[in-house]
């Protein structure tokens, strides 16, 4: 719960930065600084064994003066409410940034997903769009997968709202299955985004793909999926983690082995590897260090040790507020995780274009409207950052905050 407070508190701190160099007031602040509604539900769901377990829900709505707000729902056992409210803010930022007509959401289930049954899982998925039925829907508030929920989870949320409304809504949830209009591109939609940030990254410091180095923390989906597409695009992929120890080897790593070959134990001593803690693969020497795993990684105590030229945070929050005036300081270029991770709700935004046209885009035309997006986001991005010489994180956040503002704004509400 501390450190998701510090999450919150560092987020509300640069906001508030970000609202001032905009030119706005202690009121709009005081509005944006917290979600406008935040729903904690009690969920009974019929187990296996008979018995009947209740589970606790979250959904925190951030802000919709610009439009419906959109989440992802994640189902953990350390979900809390705070994490929540922070994962709902960053969201507003990232559609802000991107330049799409949502605020941010954010919902979780606490429960452990590894323990339950498909029919146990199909119960909490339809019970917790039972309880928050009344507060979202295709132009209130559109849900998404997040940790631990998949496009499985999203047609039993689908499928429950449509029931209770009597249609088939498929604009009311985003990350379904392409049968019930799904979009294309969308399971590497995230990492996708990523990838594009780093490649204009390495176009600012000069430095072509083929010859980059990176490291990359985290191996779930979106680390993984990162560092299978840099791989395929010809960097050098020095570094990579999983769950409790790194693996290392300045020629580079044979991605499309460790990925087919993920569970081994043995894959380091096959492939003769160097084996580091994950703390060590932070500062190992690389042109590209991709934080792809969980909060809080690079702080105050490592973020002198940092060797890489870019840091691109594909995890949420992986570098302090501290850290990123260190990094700064010694010419790093940061590619914050507001920006860096917004393919995902980029592509969620087109499944939910198409949803309501009834017209669907292929691969190809997906890929070519997500490049366009992140490339122009990040691009204004750094034009802030450069003009302003402020860091890239608050350059983010001034772009991200500025949509909500306005729209609050011409609305009157603060």
């Amino acid at each position: 719960m501390g450190k998701t407070s510090n999450l919150i508190s560092s987020t509300q701190s640069v906001i508030h930065e970000a609202l001032d160099m905009l030119g706005f007031d202690e009121g709009m602040y005081d509005l944006i600084k917290e979600p406008e509604r935040l729903l904690k539900v009690r969920i009974p769901v019929h187990m296996d064994d008979g018995s009947v377990k209740v589970f606790t829900g979250f959904r925190a709505q951030h802000s919709d003066a610009a439009g419906p707000t959109k989440g992802g729902i994640r189902f953990h056992p350390d979900v809390t409410e705070e994490e929540v409210i922070a994962l709902s803010m960053w969201m507003t930022l990232k559609a802000g940034i991107v330049g799409l007509p949502y605020g941010g959401g954010k919902g979780g289930v606490i429960c452990n997903p590894k323990e339950l049954s498909d029919k146990e899982l199909e119960g909490i998925s339809r019970g917790y769009v039972r309880a928050i039925s009344q507060i979202v829907g295709p132009a209130k508030d559109i849900p998404a997968p997040d940790v631990y929920t998949n496009a499985q989870v999203m047609a039993w949320m689908m499928d429950e709202y449509s029931v209770k409304h009597s249609d088939n809504a498929f604009e009311f949830i985003t990350g379904k299955p392409i049968v019930l209009g799904g979009s294309q591109g969308r399971n590497t939609a995230t990492a996708m985004g990523a990838v594009i940030c780093v490649e204009q990254a390495l176009l600012k410091r000069g430095i072509k793909i083929g010859d980059a180095r990176v490291v990359v923390q985290g191996f779930g989906n979106a680390g993984s999926f990162i560092s299978k597409i840099l791989y395929d695009k010809g960097a050098k992929i020095v570094g990579v983690s999983r769950s409790t120890r790194a693996l290392y080897d300045p020629n580079g790593i044979d991605i499309d082995y460790i990925i087919e070959h993920k569970d081994k134990v043995d894959v380091a001593k096959e492939l003769d590897l160097e084996v580091v803690t994950n703390e060590e693969l932070l500062e190992l020497e690389c042109d590209i260090l991709i934080p792809a795993a969980i909060a809080n990684q690079i702080t105050v105590e490592n973020a002198g040790r940092i060797r890489a030229d870019i840091i691109c945070e594909a995890a949420n929050g992986p570098t302090t507020q501290e850290a990123t005036a260190i990094l700064t300081e010694n010419g790093k270029l940061i590619v914050p995780d507001v920006l860096a991770s917004a393919g995902g709700v980029t592509v969620s935004y087109f499944e939910w274009v198409q949803n309501k046209q009834g017209y669907y885009w292929n691969d190809e035309e997906i890929h070519e409207l997500l490049v366009r997006k992140m490339k122009e986001s990040f691009d204004e991005v750094y034009r802030v950052h450069d003009t302003r010489r402020v860091d890239m994180r608050l350059a983010a956040y001034v772009v991200g905050i500025k949509r909500t503002a306005e729209a609050i704004r011409y609305r009157h509400w603060a």
